[in-house]
């Protein structure tokens, strides 16, 4: 027998308007204009070499990826990200759950950043209406769309709201398709769920989003940027929720996987930031590195001119250009740099705060 589960429709769900939070973006955020603290001289060179690889990469037509954990969006840089990608400099963002959630919540209603150690003690945390609500089934409508994780966010909060098919449309798709496509209909399958068990109208559903400006997925999915979002099962506190459906997730979180993929096959020439992220980035692009390599591999080709800057607030003191530290050194444990290290091209690891590395690359950038 299978073992018992924790039945989330009974529990006490709050209006987000309910919560307190720590960061409110109109107040908090870092404009694209804004100065960098000044880096070393050690800090520079890789900043200015990071510059130099994306202008070459650029005019090369080669991918400029950029990965990030949620403290990015968290601290306010939406607006430097946007620049960014609005100036074609970077065409592949990535980020975790996390990442996902704090940007919608600032576009949603401006504030994100919830207490996590009172709200736990309060059985609050996470527990909130809205953010569960319309991401989950923001996802599930994308998953059934064909779209990913990340899209479907982006959509959501670009186009203002979600449109939601008829029980008779869903069924008849089920029908229809079960034989010829039947990933297209387990995905129906689970969105029709979704209505029966949420009694949803078909049509229009509108959600405002007074805040969009600040919304980075939104931004993307205006602009045609892919933005992939890389979750874990639990990690979120849209798990929560009883709209949450892990098999909608799945879809999603598989086609993005794949599309960062697909941009490190265009890595060659190309360039690579991960920026505070210690776990997510590094782990799914050796996967997607991996894959790539085989592919070109296969054409007679290899992936060996690849530029990769890590940046992070965690000291290393261990020359990378050396090999790797031996096991008996705390840096070897460094995951994020023992992992790209691993992955051939040039790595360059950045002692720094995502804020003044980031915008540090704009001024670079803007000199060019």
């Amino acid at each position: 027998m299978p073992h018992p589960e924790l039945d989330r429709h009974q529990l006490n769900i709050k209006p987000l308007c309910a919560r307190n939070d720590k960061v409110a973006i109109e107040e908090d955020h870092v404009p694209a204009t804004a100065e960098p603290a000044p880096f070393s001289k050690q800090g520079q060179a890789v900043v200015d070499e990071t510059v130099e690889r994306i202008v070459c990469a650029r005019e090369a037509g080669k991918s400029r990826m950029l990965t990030f954990g949620a403290h990015a969006i968290k601290n306010g840089l939406s607006p430097v990200f946007i620049k960014l990608i609005e100036d074609g400099w970077i065409t592949h963002l990535a980020t975790n759950g996390a990442g996902i959630i704090h940007d919608w919540e600032f576009a949603f209603q401006g504030h994100s950043s919830e207490d996590v150690r009172g709200n736990v003690a309060r059985g609050e945390f996470g527990v909130w209406e809205e953010t569960g609500f319309y991401l989950n089934l923001a996802i599930i409508v994308g998953a059934w769309q064909g779209v990913g994780y990340g899209e479907s966010v982006g959509a959501l909060v670009e186009n203002e709201g979600l449109t939601i098919p008829s029980k008779t449309a869903l069924i008849e798709q089920i029908a229809t398709t079960s034989h010829s496509n039947p990933r297209a209909a387990a995905a129906a399958a689970d969105l029709l769920d979704t209505v029966r068990t949420f009694d949803l109208e078909p049509g229009c559903m509108a959600v405002p989003h007074p805040f969009k400006p600040y919304g980075l997925q939104a931004a993307a999915y205006r602009l045609k940027v892919p933005f992939t979002g890389h979750p874990m099962i639990g990690h979120d506190i849209i798990y929560v929720h009883p709209m949450n459906d892990c098999a909608a997730i799945g879809r999603a979180a598989q086609r993005d996987f794949l599309a960062f993929a697909h941009s490190v096959a265009n890595l060659d020439g190309g360039v690579y930031l991960s920026v505070g992220s210690a776990v997510m980035s590094p782990m799914i692009f050796e996967k997607s590195m991996s894959m790539a390599q085989n592919l070109a591999i296969q054409r007679g080709e290899h992936i060996d001119n690849h530029f990769m800057v890590i940046v992070d607030l965690q000291q290393s003191h261990w020359d990378w250009s050396q090999g790797e530290p031996p096991m008996d050194n705390p840096d070897y444990y460094l995951r994020y740099n023992k992992t790209f290290h691993r992955m051939g091209g040039a790595m360059r690891y950045l002692t720094a705060d995502n804020r003044d590395f980031l915008l540090a690359l704009v001024r670079g950038l803007e000199r060019t």
